[in-house]
C-alpha cells in the first residue's frame, strides 16, 4: 500500500510538473504576455481587460472592473467588440461597436497605458452611405508596408446585396467594409473588403506566410450557419478569396487571432446556450482541433480580441491604482 501511494502521489507530481512546463513553454515561446480586451452583458459599462501568459488562462484585470466607460453613440451609449491594437509607436488604439443600431460611425479612443484614455469620438466612415443600418465589430489592422492603418467593420445597407436579403435575421445582409488612416484624423473613402457571397459579420485579419488571412463570422441564419471561415489576399485591402469551409461549431462569432509557438489560436465567443469563450488551434491555417475544453476566462465575457504587450505593460496595469 506505501508503494502504491507514493506511485500515485509521483504520478501526480509528474503530471502536474508536466502542465507546469507546458503553461511555461507557450509563455516562453512569444515574450511578454497577451491581453484580452472584451465587454460583459450589453456592453453598456465598458472596456474590461484580462491578462495571460500562455494564452490559455486568462485572469481578469482591475477585478473585472471596466477601464473604460462608453461616452458616446447615437441611441445607446454602448461599448461592444472593443478591440485593441498597439501602433508602432507604443500607442494603444480602441475601436468599438457604439450602439445596435448606430448607422455612420464607430467609437474611437487612444491610450499609452491603458488605463487612462483621450476623449472618445466617434468616426463617421458609413456618413456617405444614407441606407447604412448600422457598423458593427469594427477592428484594425497595421499595414507595415503602406505604414497605414485599416479600419475595417460589417454594415448592412438594405438592396445592396439582393441575391442574400433573405438569408439573414431581421432584414440584416452584412458585408465587411473599410477605410485606412495614418492618425485617426483623416481617412480614406470608404470600400468594400470582403464580399464571399453571403452574409457575414466580424472579421479579423491575419499575417502569415506572406499571405493574409480574413477570419468571418458567416452570419447566414436561413439555413443556419453562424460559423467562422477562412479568407485568403495577396494585399491587406483585399480581394480576399478562396473562402474555406467552416472551420467551427455554429454559434460563434467574435474571432480572435493569436500565434503561440507553432499553433495559431483563433478565439471565440459560442454566444449560444451555454455561453463560453473556445478556441481552435492550427499549425497551418486549415486543419483545426477545439482546444476549448483547455481555455479559462473569466465568466461572461464576451466578443474580445488577444493582443501582446511587454511585461513594463502588464506591471504598469496590475501596480495602477484600480479604475472605479
Amino acid at each position: 500500500m506505501y508503494i502504491m501511494n507514493r506511485l500515485a502521489h509521483t504520478f501526480c507530481l509528474v503530471v502536474c510538473l508536466c502542465g507546469l512546463t507546458v503553461e511555461m513553454a507557450r509563455a516562453a515561446d512569444f515574450g511578454g504576455v497577451f491581453l484580452f480586451s472584451s465587454f460583459r452583458r450589453n456592453g453598456q459599462d465598458g472596456l474590461h481587460l484580462a491578462y495571460s501568459r500562455d494564452g490559455y488562462h486568462w485572469t481578469a484585470l482591475n477585478n473585472d472592473k471596466p477601464y473604460l466607460a462608453p461616452q458616446i453613440g447615437e441611441k445607446e451609449k454602448l461599448m461592444r467588440d472593443p478591440f485593441i491594437l498597439p501602433g508602432p509607436d507604443g500607442t494603444f488604439h480602441l475601436v468599438w461597436t457604439t450602439g445596435w443600431q448606430d448607422k455612420k460611425g464607430i467609437g474611437y479612443a487612444r491610450s499609452k497605458d491603458l488605463v487612462h484614455w483621450s476623449e472618445q469620438k466617434a468616426i463617421p466612415v458609413m456618413a456617405n452611405e444614407p441606407k447604412a443600418r448600422n457598423c458593427w465589430a469594427p477592428e484594425l489592422f497595421y499595414d507595415d508596408v503602406k505604414k497605414q492603418f485599416l479600419i475595417f467593420w460589417s454594415t448592412t445597407i438594405p438592396g445592396r446585396f439582393p441575391e442574400t436579403d433573405s438569408t439573414g435575421d431581421n432584414g440584416y445582409n452584412h458585408r465587411i467594409y473599410y477605410c485606412t488612416t495614418k492618425d485617426f484624423e483623416t481617412f480614406s473613402p470608404t470600400k468594400l473588403l470582403f464580399d464571399g457571397g453571403f452574409n457575414v459579420i466580424d472579421a479579423t485579419m491575419l499575417k502569415a506566410n506572406g499571405k493574409y488571412y480574413l477570419i468571418v463570422k458567416d452570419e447566414t441564419a436561413k439555413p443556419v450557419k453562424k460559423n467562422l471561415r477562412i479568407a485568403v489576399g495577396d494585399n491587406p485591402e483585399g480581394p480576399f478569396a478562396n473562402v474555406s469551409e467552416p472551420f467551427t461549431i455554429s454559434w460563434v462569432e467574435g474571432p480572435s487571432v493569436a500565434k503561440i509557438g507553432d499553433d495559431y489560436i483563433v478565439y471565440f465567443d459560442h454566444y449560444a446556450r451555454p455561453q463560453y469563450y473556445g478556441a481552435m488551434k492550427s499549425k497551418d491555417l486549415k486543419t483545426w482541433q477545439d482546444v476549448s475544453k483547455e481555455m479559462s476566462f473569466p465568466p461572461d465575457t464576451r466578443h474580445g480580441a488577444a493582443f501582446r504587450v511587454s511585461e513594463e505593460v502588464l506591471t504598469k496595469l496590475l501596480s495602477a491604482e484600480p479604475v472605479k
